[in-house]
């Protein structure tokens, strides 16, 4: 809901880091496999309940995140091409951001449930990733070869709901910060994101008709 209006704000501060990290043995797949590495060094230091570790490894991990994409623009720019970029930096982009959202969610679960919390309300959250999840990737492969595609300047065909990256981070920082109230986090999340999900297949569907 919050990237659209957020994404032209982060532009300019991205792009001056990016300025600074362009370098020969820096490419953007380095950065994607940079920020993986230091979302599970997250989920792995959430699992043992260090807090303060894990939230600052988490936003540093979607900081480094979000190089990859402007790293690939600068740089298509300086050759004089309209999109950064390749296709397999696209899916190794999106693989590891799943791969990294999934495993916070399980080492947020397994440190808050060695303080008490409940396993459930982050397996509920795990579900819907799910749903949410194979709704907007069958959305962008069929739109993909109907001829819809949705051009945003991402490597999908994106659609928007109530639950975005922007919502994402926040609410897994927001974990760290009160580990104490993980479990009732979660399931509002989940609520979240089981509305975002709905929305998501219904206006796929409709856009696909």
């Amino acid at each position: 809901m919050l990237d659209a209006a957020l994404r032209p704000r982060l532009a300019r501060p991205l792009e001056a880091l990016t300025a600074l990290l362009d370098r020969p043995r820096i490419t953007p797949d380095r950065l994607t496999v940079a920020g993986l590495v230091l979302g599970l060094a997250s989920a792995v230091a959430a699992a043992f309940q260090l807090w303060i570790p894990a939230l600052v490894l988490w936003l540093v991990s979607r900081v480094v995140d979000g190089l990859d994409g402007t790293l690939a623009r600068r740089r298509a720019a300086a050759r004089g091409e309209a999109r950064g970029g390749t296709h397999a930096g696209g899916f190794l982009d999106i693989a590891a951001d799943f791969v990294v959202y999934g495993a916070t969610v399980v080492g947020v679960a397994i440190g808050a449930a060695a303080g008490g919390a409940p396993w459930w309300p982050f397996l509920l959250v795990l579900l819907v990733y799910y749903v949410n999840g194979t709704a907007f990737l069958a959305f962008s492969s069929i739109a993909e070869r109907a001829g819809r595609r949705i051009d945003d300047g991402r490597s999908l065909s994106f659609l928007g709901g109530l639950a975005e990256a922007t919502e994402t981070i926040a609410v897994h920082a927001l974990w760290l910060i009160l580990p104490f109230w993980a479990a009732e986090i979660a399931v509002v999340w989940a609520v979240i994101v089981g509305v975002s999900a709905t929305q998501r297949i219904v206006v796929g569907y409709r856009t696909l008709r």
